[in-house]
């Protein structure tokens, strides 16, 4: 039988380059907190518990994640990633193998997280990487016999040693046990005065412990966000993993540099999305849905055959099939369409439900609305569904025209093939089949003049 696995996710850093109040964990990538997405990361693998280091921000920290799963461990001081890891181990079980994550570092797979606890077995295993630069990153040092023997931080290296390219990437895994062991053995002794989790790697070694290395499938993985210009890098890097994840699926992007998915994201067969689109929360693209440019969708169902032209705003919608909808169209919470409804250029829709082909083309309100089949809405017309105090509900049946720069001021009711005479307020019931119009009688009086500014004195 397996060990349990638990995660330990070191979340304390403060973060003085990103200049803000937020924590660093706390600040988003693709809509979500960079810690977020390492939690995403670490449920995936299903281990029996995840820790959470928290330090600078604390409070902000676990408001933000109230999940009752997670275990959290304060790390008052920041004295180094093995005095972070040692908060969260009295409350980690004996038996255990402890994979250590980063809540700055969004972007490591599940997949190479498991060949990482794979390749640990027993022992210790590390995830290294070959870099053209290895900047500031720890070096791995080996024997002549390619064993690691050693991590030494940038910081601490020889000018040799500065010149290996295998990096430490902070990723390990090893048993609770021997790494209990080891972090209480840890020292300080080094230019930064702090208690390194890489200091284990030589007191392992000196316990011929087995240490296994693993590299990740992408270098994106690996990387960290200590400032504002890491965090756009970074939020490029996952744009662009998106992209490249929907085309896969058989998705036209027509500039895939030019996409933000910022949620989850499901296509049909055949769909089209232009330049400057945002996805936000849990979206879905049915067949042959065309996206123009410059929309917004968020938490929005869009039904087979729909055409969102550009410039609109989409919100907690659901749209049937084969609509129109914009361009500079906005569809707001609980908006509900049944297939071929236009919702056309200057439009609001909120709280409404639309029947079958219904269309609404130019310059409306619809709010707190019930709209049948077959309805034509003129342009101009608007539903006055708010008191100053209070909602009310307007119903419109089937077969209904409403003349352009209409007033319907709910509570109020029209009736199945009504029509209603442009330029109307209507305040109560309109029978069904029957004109019904509010017009005062046309006027014109001779010799009136309009009025003239007075000269300056």
């Amino acid at each position: 039988m397996s060990a349990p696995l638990e995660i330990v996710i070191l979340a304390a850093g403060q973060g003085k380059r990103m200049y803000s109040d937020m924590p660093k964990v706390l600040h988003g990538l693709a809509g979500k907190p960079l810690l977020g997405h390492v939690l995403d990361t670490a449920r995936a693998l299903k281990p029996a518990a995840i820790h959470v280091v928290y330090g600078h921000g604390g409070e902000q920290v676990r408001a933000a994640f109230p999940h009752s799963e997670l275990i959290w461990a304060h790390q008052a001081e920041q004295k180094g990633t093995g005095h972070a890891v040692a908060q969260a181990m009295p409350k980690v079980a004996e038996q255990a193998t402890v994979l250590v994550l980063y809540g700055d570092v969004p972007l490591i797979r599940p997949q190479t997280l498991q060949e990482l606890l794979s390749a640990a077995g027993t022992g210790l295993a590390l995830l290294t990487a070959e870099l053209d630069d290895p900047g500031a990153y720890g070096r791995i040092l080996r024997d002549k016999s390619g064993h690691v023997i050693r991590i030494v931080e940038s910081k601490d290296a020889s000018p040799e040693e500065t010149r290996v390219r295998e990096v430490n990437t902070g990723f390990l895994a090893a048993p609770a046990t021997k790494l209990r062991k080891w972090l209480a053995g840890l020292k300080n002794h080094n230019v930064q005065g702090e208690y390194y989790l890489t200091d284990i790697i030589s007191m392992a070694v000196a316990e011929q412990v087995a240490i296994a290395t693993r590299a990740p499938h992408d270098i994106s993985e690996i990387l960290g966000v200590n400032s504002k210009p890491e965090l756009a890098q970074l939020e490029r890097m996952y744009q662009k993993q998106q992209a490249e994840k929907l085309m896969q699926q058989g998705v036209t992007l027509r500039d895939p540099a030019r996409l933000d998915v910022r949620g989850e994201l499901s296509c049909g067969r055949d769909v089209v999305i232009d330049v400057n689109v945002v996805f936000e929360g849990k979206v879905t693209l049915g067949d042959r849905v065309q996206v123009g440019p410059n929309n917004v969708i968020r938490d929005s169902r869009i039904g087979s055959g729909t055409v969102i032209h550009p410039n609109c705003v989409i919100e907690q919608a659901d749209i049937g099939a084969d609509c129109r909808i914009g361009p500079f169209a906005r569809l707001r919470p609980e908006t509900k369409l049944a297939a071929h409804v236009h919702v056309g250029n200057f439009v609001e829709v909120k709280k409404s439900e639309v029947g079958e082909g219904s269309k609404m083309n130019h310059l409306s309100y619809i709010g707190d609305t019930t709209i049948g089949s077959g309805v034509n809405i003129g342009a101009g017309t608007i539903t006055c569904n708010y008191d100053g105090a209070n909602k009310h509900r307007t119903v419109i049946g089937d077969n209904v025209f409403v003349g352009s720069n209409t007033a319907l001021v709910a509570p109020v009711t029209v009736g199945a093939g009504a029509t209603i005479g442009a330029g109307s307020v209507i305040t109560k019931e309109a029978p069904a089949g029957e004109l019904t119009l509010t017009r005062a009688p046309q006027l014109t009086k001779p010799g009136w003049k309009r009025p003239v500014k007075k000269a300056k004195k």
